[in-house]
């Protein structure tokens, strides 16, 4: 984790991007008018120093993966639902807002799969890397953790891996821990396990490689997600944390995410 304080001065051209919702497209153009910001239309990738984003966690995941090799700072402002990686809207001044919010780094999972063909795909991952059964039958995965195998076979519907950003979305609804940010860890969390039965999990040092491989991968097909990136029928599945990667959020003051995965264990 990183924050450091943002001045506006360093942000020379300014891009905003929003949502196909008719309240977040009339705002883009008030703020277009107001404050001459570049709309999504009239810039290529690279040629802003920061994106506005109007919409909820998804626009804000979906632009992270976009932008990933510009490294482009992102200030959201929340027009989704719940906007766990947005701000409000600051009417009067959004430039002072800006001025004043604090940069988080977050640094992805890398998720190396080959699926049952051999082929081999390669996604990064904000939030997790999960693994579903395709089947009404339960996957059977064996869990290797730095070569060593700590699971020979875990029967269940799935199994995930969660980053502290993460750690509050799918992993906290299949009862996986909510993770401090910047504890340095990663969750391991089965999804209805049936075999071990009393397995829950566990939290991980971040630097920490995790191999899964598919038993009875013909019969019994699982697929692999990594955020939104889905490949189906996969054999084996490598996840590790990719330093040489980084995305940047911009974030008002006292509404850090830090703030927001604390908050969250107090719900």
């Amino acid at each position: 984790m990183v924050g450091n304080l943002c001045s506006i001065m360093k942000y020379k051209k300014i891009g905003i991007i929003a949502i196909a919702k008719e309240e977040a497209q009339a705002k883009k153009s008030l703020l277009i008018k107001k404050y001459n910001f570049i709309d999504q239309e009239n810039f290529k990738k690279g040629e802003v120093d920061l994106i506005i984003a109007l919409g909820g966690d998804g626009l804000m995941l979906h632009l992270l993966h976009d932008y990933e090799n510009h490294q482009i700072p992102i200030y959201g402002i929340n027009h989704g639902t719940i906007g766990f990686l947005m701000n409000s809207f600051h009417d009067q001044d959004l430039l002072a807002a800006i001025d004043n919010a604090s940069e988080t780094t977050l640094y992805p999972l890398k998720m190396i799969v080959s699926d049952c063909n051999g082929k081999i795909h390669e996604y990064l991952a904000i939030n997790e890397v999960s693994l579903l059964r395709q089947s009404n039958q339960a996957a059977k995965i064996k869990i290797e953790v730095n070569g060593k195998v700590r699971i020979e076979n875990l029967a269940a519907d799935g199994v995930l891996v969660s980053t502290p950003a993460g750690s509050t979305a799918y992993n906290l609804s299949v009862q996986g821990p909510i993770i401090p940010f910047g504890a340095e860890v990663i969750a391991l969390t089965p999804i209805s396990p049936f075999r071990p039965r009393k397995w829950r999990g566990a939290l991980l040092p971040c630097q920490t490689k995790i191999k899964f491989t598919i038993l009875e991968n013909n019969h019994r097909p699982v697929s692999a997600t990594a955020d939104y990136n889905e490949v189906r029928d996969v054999a084996w599945v490598e996840i590790s944390e990719d330093r040489t990667q980084k995305f940047r959020i911009l974030f008002d003051p006292n509404h850090s995410l830090e703030e927001r995965i604390i908050r969250e264990q107090f719900l």
